[in-house]
């Protein structure tokens, strides 16, 4: 892309994008007069801007594009070669939450050929309001062709009209395409003045299928843990992962065009993207593309509470982010100022991963002196000679509830994935008058973002000093042996397999009697409901059981 020079009038900056090597100071002059034209709302174009068009066109052997916007005021001028041409970036006329741009694509044809695919590629992926090509005959307009977007469309979301003479021309732009833009806000599934993000979900590995269908289905519960709307999901099944759109861009393209149609915001992939994979695919689309790790981080966000889950999410989020900040070369350079400071200066790019390096030092530290601090208090608890029974287990097996029964206690619970974050811990009081500290740690997941493991490791750490840990699991899951290995994997990650862990399956009143007990036999494990309390003997007999009977005297300091 290329810009010519550049003159002020009327308070409007013209500049004349793409293909201006080789042209005469003439030739430019002319192209930067297009935007003195002013175009009725009603019509595609007028007859004397498309004669002039085409005849600049034939003169300088080359296609000539405008970008017009629905008020008739010309936004780009573009020049390309004789096949085609580029739009540049449209930074100023962003996609909204209007299903079109607002804007429309006028270009010319010098060999009276129809709209190509590029053409109608364009108009689907950038959300154009129509897109036209007037081919060229001995410097005059000639035949017309036009594309326009339409809701469903048969399968493809444009409708390609037949080609007509420029001369009979009769079409009424402006009223066609509100008719357009109305019917696709009439057939959306979700109101206009929903600001929630609405989501395609993309599973695209060498996985067999059945397993990416698991994945995408956890994906959609954290996608709802988000707040996020999933209007979709697509399964590509890779026969080799490509370096740079994880897929084949003409499918990503596709793919990108139906998330558009079906007036998606978001792009959520449920594999996580390099860098330079989240770098060319956001420069294929406007839309927010996101990858699953961003997707946990931001729940973490939303969820964190404590001081201790802040600074620990906050963490992971910058050490996620510094490989993925890019700038746009030398051209973002600039001064620092000062003595010394002259010349190119340091890239604006420089400045942000210095302070986000320099942040994520901060917040070590930080974290470092919040460490020391529950090491004090776990060693008072240790003193004192109070046994630590910690729950652990997935996501939303319903540990937070499980603590609020067992202690009458009201910690948070939702029915989605990381409804809580922050570790609580209450007393249990047993007969005899013993007690015990029991702590509800945050939930573990399938693959959890290695930012986010080692940012939470201290808090996880705490699991070193608990007499006992209690896998609580939800019978009630398709996935609940998946969920198991998960947390058996984390917890050998953390150096913990070989602590004294209780296997409890939750929400035994999802299930049948039968299915319980064949579960409990199966997996030497004992079955609650978190949600009624009398479900709970067995537990806490094994809980006391445990701690003193079994377990060897515990050191004191």
């Amino acid at each position: 892309m290329g810009s010519a020079r550049v003159y002020r009038e009327e308070r409007h900056i013209a500049t004349v994008y793409g293909n201006l090597s080789g042209l005469k100071r003439q030739d430019i002059n002319d192209l930067e007069r297009i935007y003195r034209r002013r175009i009725p709302p009603e019509k595609i174009i007028t007859p004397e801007v498309a004669r002039y068009l085409t005849g600049l066109s034939e003169r300088i052997g080359r296609q000539i594009g405008i970008l017009i916007a629905r008020s008739g005021a010309v936004t780009h001028v573009i020049v390309g070669d004789a096949k085609g041409l580029y739009i540049p970036e449209l930074s100023d006329y962003p996609l909204g939450r209007k299903p079109l741009r607002g804007i429309r694509l006028v270009h010319t044809h010098l060999r009276n050929e129809p709209l190509n695919q590029d053409d109608l590629t364009d108009l689907a992926l950038l959300r154009l309001d129509m897109v036209a090509a007037i081919s060229t005959k001995g410097a005059l307009p000639d035949t017309v062709y036009i594309a326009y977007l339409v809701p469903g469309g048969n399968g493809r979301p444009y409708e390609v009209m037949e080609p007509q003479s420029f001369h009979s021309l009769r079409f009424d732009f402006l009223s066609t395409v509100r008719a357009v833009e109305e019917e696709m806000e009439r057939s959306s599934l979700i109101a206009q003045d929903d600001v929630r993000e609405r989501a395609i979900l993309i599973s695209a590995s060498v996985r067999p299928r059945y397993e990416q269908e698991e994945s995408i289905g956890e994906l959609a519960e954290l996608a709802d843990s988000a707040d996020v709307i999933v209007l979709g999901s697509i399964i590509q099944r890779l026969k080799e992962i490509n370096p740079r759109y994880l897929m084949g861009a003409g499918k990503l393209k596709d793919l990108i065009i139906d998330a558009l149609t079906k007036g998606a915001t978001l792009l959520i992939f449920d594999q996580d993207l390099s860098p330079s994979q989240m770098k060319a695919i956001t420069e294929l689309t406007e839309l927010k593309v996101i990858d699953r790790s961003q997707l946990i981080l931001d729940i973490f966000a939303r969820r964190a509470h404590s001081r201790d889950g802040k600074v620990q999410v906050e963490l992971a989020q910058l050490k996620y982010r510094l490989p993925r900040l890019s700038g746009k070369g030398t051209a973002m350079s600039r001064l620092t100022g000062g003595i010394g400071g002259r010349g190119p200066g340091e890239m604006k790019l420089e400045i942000d991963r210095r302070r986000v390096r320099d942040r994520i030092h901060l917040l070590e530290r930080e974290l470092k002196k919040l460490s020391e601090a529950r090491k004090q208090r776990k060693h008072r608890r240790i003193e004192r000679g109070i046994p630590i029974v910690s729950i652990i287990g997935y996501t939303n097996a319903g540990k937070s509830t499980l603590l609020n029964n067992l202690t009458s206690s009201r910690t948070l619970t939702e029915e989605r994935m990381f409804a809580t974050l922050d570790t609580a811990s209450r007393r249990l009081r047993f007969p005899r008058e013993r007690e015990v500290i029991i702590t509800d740690t945050v939930g573990f997941i399938r693959d959890l973002p290695k930012d986010l493991m080692a940012a939470f490791r201290s808090t996880l750490e705490e699991l070193e000093d608990a007499d006992l840990l209690v896998h609580l699991v939800d019978a009630s899951s398709e996935r609940f042996e998946q969920h198991i290995e998960s947390v058996e994997r984390i917890l050998d990650e953390l150096g913990l397999s070989d602590k004294h862990r209780l296997l409890v399956f939750n929400k035994i009143d999802r299930i049948t009697a039968e299915e319980a007990g064949n579960l409990c036999n199966r997996f030497r494990a004992i079955a609650v409901s978190a949600r009624d309390s009398s479900t709970f003997a067995p537990l806490l007999e094994a809980i006391e059981g445990y701690l003193w009977s079994e377990r060897p005297a515990r050191a004191v300091g």
